[in-house]
């Protein structure tokens, strides 16, 4: 209990925060309504039509509760026009993105480790890879590929991997370069081998790190395939939802998107975390 207090004041907070929002960015097209019709609304009025409006500023919390209920439980889920189905389309794409990013940043990082020469030349680019914007270089990887026929899931995977390489990249070296060098020195007095160092120290000791990269990298991996499908007007997926609801003025479709992402996001992160316990209990690094 003394756990969930907190957090549940602070989503009630934001809650009343969200209210109060929404009544102060919809009250003045409340009034210029009211003003047409040559009619003088009191507060409570005021209140009751911001909170209702079919196309707000900033839809409420109802409103927004509301139309995840209806196209997530009140749609089938092979509807165009249910969040089921277009949160998989991107599911799909952030898992097999996720997956090339945190191989590609894995193999590179023990590359990084044990070549020297890797280390100065190949880190620098990939910190300075992470400077271009996603929304400069996602179009360009989106036409690029649609020029030599890869169409479909994998183009947004790529812009997912790259988003997620470099958090694994950055927290593998470290992980991997966390042994000091009395634990170094002590295998090589055992006349361990290089393959044996890092099947039996550095891997293992890698793995706390390892697992809180993958935590920011299959959150950024999701980002990337919503980023990836607004640049060519997809049809399918959470990016799909957002850029109809802007074309539309649907501003509480555009809501329930953005937070049927953020509720993907943080169980993608559950699961990494739910993962990341089982396999430090198996190894005895907790309890």
């Amino acid at each position: 209990m003394n756990r969930i207090l907190p957090v549940l004041t602070v989503v009630v907070a934001l809650i009343v925060l969200w209210y109060l929002g929404a009544v102060a960015m919809n009250a003045q097209w409340t009034r210029d309504q009211a003003a047409r019709a040559g009619q003088e609304l009191s507060f409570t009025g005021i209140v009751a039509d911001t909170l209702s409006q079919d196309r707000p500023k900033l839809p409420a919390p109802h409103q927004v509760a509301a139309e995840l209920w209806q196209t997530t439980v009140q749609k089938s889920i092979t509807s165009k026009r249910s969040l089921v189905y277009h949160g998989w389309v991107t599911l799909s794409a952030t898992l097999l993105g996720f997956a090339i990013g945190t191989g590609a940043g894995i193999l590179l990082a023990v590359g990084i480790v044990h070549n020297r020469a890797m280390d100065m030349s190949v880190m620098p680019w990939a910190i300075a890879s992470q400077t271009i914007p996603i929304l400069a270089i996602a179009p360009m990887i989106i036409v690029v590929l649609n020029s030599i026929g890869i169409q479909g899931v994998l183009p947004k995977a790529i812009i997912s991997a790259y988003l997620s390489f470099f958090p694994v990249v950055v927290g593998m070296v470290k992980g991997l370069r966390s042994p000091d060098a009395m634990q170094l020195d002590l295998l090589k007095t055992y006349g361990a081998s290089g393959g044996e160092t890092f099947r039996k120290l550095r891997l293992p000791s890698s793995m706390p790190y390892l697992f809180t990269s993958l935590k920011v990298g299959i959150a950024a991996s999701l980002v990337g395939a919503i980023v990836g499908e607004l640049p060519t007007g997809a049809v399918r997926g959470l990016g799909a939802r957002l850029l109809s609801g802007s074309y539309y003025g649907q501003t509480v479709q555009i809501w329930a998107a953005l937070i049927a992402a953020a509720a993907l996001a943080a169980a993608l992160v559950g699961v990494v975390g739910l993962i990341q316990r089982a396999t430090l209990k198996r190894m005895g690094m907790e309890r």
